[in-house]
């Protein structure tokens, strides 16, 4: 009694996740969810429409200027899982989280609401999976030019 609660734990510096990742014009797409979901297959589609790859099946994420920057640990970057091919190579490069993409949780509503994530304590907006087959090129445009109302705080 009478003393001062402990502070807060810092929020962690950095973590890798099992997820890949791709980015449009610096703003990058983390897409997460359980093995054989399809990850790597989406970020294929995108980086064939443009995206450049981030990070796939591990993508390491830290804090930077305040900003949570995605990139590839140095064991896997520039590579990409094609199933039944093999590892890719891709041009790689860290870029910061815009989205999260959870393909995991489905997503029902024709115009869903916004909804968050919290990535190393910061929040993140998250998109749920739509149903199948996902539109890369609605992911690709929502990269480029981000998405009308109603928004996400951070967009």
């Amino acid at each position: 009694m009478g003393r001062d609660a402990p502070p807060d734990p810092p929020a962690e510096k950095s973590v890798i996740l099992h997820a890949s990742c791709v980015s449009v014009e610096g703003r990058a797409l983390l897409i997460r969810g359980a093995s054989g979901r399809g990850k790597s297959a989406l970020a294929l589609q995108m980086i064939a429409l443009g995206a450049r790859l981030v990070a796939d099946d591990r993508v390491v994420l830290s804090i930077e200027a305040g900003q949570i920057r995605a990139a590839a640990p140095a064991a896997i970057a520039g590579l990409i899982e094609a199933r039944g091919l093999g590892l890719l190579r891709a041009p790689a490069a860290p870029a910061e989280v815009a989205y999260v993409l959870d393909l995991d949780q489905p997503e029902t509503a024709r115009l869903p609401d916004p909804l968050e994530t919290t990535l190393l304590g910061q929040p993140v907006p998250l998109l749920r999976a739509p149903p199948a087959p996902i539109d890369a090129a609605a992911l690709m445009q929502l990269l480029r030019a981000g998405r009308v109302a109603p928004e996400w705080p951070n967009s």
